[in-house]
């Protein structure tokens, strides 16, 4: 074949089969012309990185840019207004919601609702069709990354957009928003997908409705000190999306509560004080199950309480440890005389001992011990010093948890599990020290959280920062407003459609 005839071949197959852009992945027809469908065109110009329309535009700054682009797919079409230019009713149920923020513990300025607001009054103004259509796409754009991010924001937390939720760990299955909201725009049920992407568990539910009807009390939203309140629940309903509870029959403590609750099928049954660890041992937050008890347990001594606490008694008094119930093994588990050992010469760091206190009264564990897997090595357990239960601030341990009733607790949890085994009492404990291990057929889940306030009863409650954790996460909180207050307001400022 001729070059000629090669070249006519080749455009007349250019001719038959017209260009295609690749964007993302995904093969779609070039630019449509302007004239045919204005707004879908500047919905391209705004999404779509390679497409012609976007010859010299500016990028568009998105805080959800991969669920948007997934809402509007390779060929846009607007979501959220009417071919007439108007906004539809679903636009307007998602406004409503993005100026409720507060009552989940978020911030309009999160969404640009301000400049949502003055995008949507501008679709009122009557002008040259051009410019209709670009306030228009605007809108829509700026409204589904408000949503997106609003739903996002919902499940996941404000502070960890990237971070798997509970419910995503939990079941395997990645969050999608984009996914849920399609197939409810059109019955106008945005709403209910909007409000279903929250946790629904019993804590945060009951501090997410207390805070709203909070809200709604003048009084209140407007006394001293309300600013200070409001943020403590704001952040604690952000660190409820952080550790929701995927179970409906589990066991939550709550450190700055110092109590211990147990919650079955959104009831609670049992409520226990605790007292956990001082500020400069703290009670680690942790998701566990408890799969065992030993009641009359032994006491490995962990090895910073012994070169801490113990050693220096012992330098002082090496009866110290035959007086207390301990007894003392070396690295290898053999027994050791303590009266013949030099303890001026031990040091912290050079400790080759292990510690053992054996079971009894003055046990530091008391007569039952909970186990639940957990790299911190920290338990619940009972305790001798009991008078500690008595104080309103209840922070004394080293990082376990002392429990008030242990073996009420106990007994639930063989009620529950179905078990045939009898409990002594506590003078049968004293009486018979000896370990004794009951393994639970059913492993009782475990929630140790860290709220500074919670709900009952449709009160909000405030609980002392014991750790000091609540001012780190409000400035967080107030860098994150900044920040998407920002992308909406540019967003608007800027013309980002060529014309």
């Amino acid at each position: 074949m001729s070059a000629a005839a090669c070249f006519l071949t080749l455009v007349l197959l250019l001719l038959a089969h017209p260009c295609t852009e690749q964007v993302s992945g995904g093969r779609f027809p070039a630019d449509p012309v302007p004239q045919a469908d204005p707004v879908a065109y500047r919905l391209r110009a705004l999404l779509l990185p390679d497409s012609a329309a976007r010859v010299g535009a500016p990028a568009l700054s998105l805080q959800s840019r991969a669920e948007v682009l997934a809402l509007y797919g390779p060929a846009p079409a607007a979501q959220w207004t009417r071919p007439d230019g108007q906004p539809t009713p679903a636009a307007d149920t998602v406004l409503r919601l993005l100026r409720n923020a507060p009552s989940f513990g978020l911030q309009p300025a999160y969404y640009g609702v301000a400049a949502l607001r003055a995008l949507r009054d501008s679709l009122a103004v009557s002008s040259a069709d051009s410019a209709q259509a670009s306030r228009q796409a605007r809108f829509d754009v700026a409204l589904s990354d408000a949503v997106l991010t609003l739903m996002r924001d919902l499940h996941r937390g404000r502070l960890h957009p990237y971070t798997a939720s509970p419910q995503e760990q939990a079941t395997g299955r990645a969050f999608r928003a984009a996914e849920r909201l399609r197939p409810v725009l059109a019955a106008n049920r945005v709403a209910a997908a909007v409000l279903a992407c929250q946790p629904q568990h019993r804590a945060y539910r009951q501090l997410q409705q207390a805070l709203a009807r909070w809200l709604q009390q003048p009084d209140s939203a407007a006394s001293a000190g309300a600013p200070h309140r409001y943020a403590q629940a704001a952040l604690n309903l952000e660190r409820w999306r952080w550790q929701a509870i995927v179970d409906s029959d589990y066991v939550l403590i709550n450190i700055p509560a110092y109590e211990l609750l147990v919650v079955r099928a959104d009831s609670l049954v049992r409520r226990h004080r605790v007292v956990v660890g001082k500020p400069a041992t703290p009670t680690p937050t942790l998701r566990s199950a408890i799969r065992s008890f030993t009641l009359a347990p032994d006491w490995h001594v962990p090895r910073s309480i012994a070169t801490k606490e113990i050693l220096p008694r012992l330098k002082a008094d090496p009866g110290y440890l035959a007086r207390n119930g301990y007894t003392l093994y070396s690295l290898q588990g053999a027994m050791l005389d303590p009266l013949r050992i030099n303890w001026a010469t031990v040091t912290a760091q050079q400790f080759p001992y292990l510690i053992r206190q054996s079971a009894g009264c003055d046990n530091a564990l008391g007569n039952i011990v909970f186990r639940f897997p957990n790299p911190y090595s920290v338990y619940l357990h009972d305790t001798p010093m009991r008078q500690y239960f008595e104080q309103p601030q209840r922070a004394f341990s080293h990082g376990c948890i002392r429990l008030e009733q242990p073996l009420q607790l106990a007994a639930y949890l063989l009620r529950r599990d179905g078990s045939p085994v009898r409990l002594p009492d506590e003078a049968a404990c004293a009486r018979q020290p000896r370990p004794r291990q009951v393994p639970l057929r059913r492993p009782m889940p475990l929630y140790v959280c860290y709220a500074t306030c919670d709900a009952e009863w449709g009160q909000l409650r405030f609980y002392p920062d014991i750790y000091h954790r609540d001012d780190a996460l409000r400035q967080a909180m107030l860098s994150s407003t900044s920040a998407g207050s920002k992308i909406l307001m540019d967003n608007t400022l800027k013309d980002d459609i060529s014309h």
